[in-house]
């Protein structure tokens, strides 16, 4: 059960990422085409900026779900470096618990405020200006499932507790100023 929900959540953070870059992508371009016709063309369009802020949004909100998945939000690598080896699983949960009221607090209130533009439309689009809204709840949900599946894995032994790609390795801090300055412990 663990295993095809650890591959749900992969394929999920995959398609969230996905998604982000696709959006970065039109940001972009829409920015790009904006400055081109309002200072080379000298008429600028109307609806660009809409549409690329709108697309940031996405990108930023669907990005999340694969900074949570990696620990990078609410790490902070210090904080690790004091907490005792016992207590930094207690640490993770803390993490995760905080991360999960942030979360929940986004879907509920992103899916309020989704409803509530509902009948606005964004301007020079004829566009509902809950597409961009919507973006809130979506990132909240996808991060959602990836907070979840990193405590699982870490829990379970499948990946190490703490941030992922850390600077600080558990064998650097094992080694004492000796071991350091001669190149790492002897065989």
């Amino acid at each position: 059960m663990l295993v095809a929900f650890l591959r749900l959540e992969h394929q999920l953070t995959r398609i969230a990422m996905l998604i982000a870059v696709v959006m970065l992508i039109i940001s972009v371009t829409l920015s790009f085409y904006q400055v081109l016709t309002r200072f080379v063309f000298n008429a600028p369009s109307t609806w660009t900026e809409v549409a690329s802020r709108a697309a940031m949004i996405w990108c930023v909100f669907m990005a999340a779900a694969a900074t949570f998945r990696g620990g990078y939000m609410m790490a902070v690598e210090v904080v690790y470096k004091m907490v005792s080896p016992r207590l930094v699983v207690v640490l993770e949960l803390a993490i995760v618990a905080c991360c999960l009221l942030v979360l929940v607090v986004l879907i509920h209130f992103g899916i309020h405020m989704t409803m509530r533009v509902s009948n606005q439309t964004m301007s020079g689009m004829n566009i509902s200006m809950s597409w961009a809204y919507a973006a809130i709840p979506t990132g909240a949900g996808f991060a959602t499932v990836a907070v979840v599946a990193r405590l699982l894995a870490q829990l379970s032994g499948r990946e190490a507790v703490g941030p992922e790609n850390s600077e600080i390795s558990p064998e650097a801090e094992l080694l004492d100023d000796d071991q350091l300055a001669n190149g790492g412990p002897r065989p």
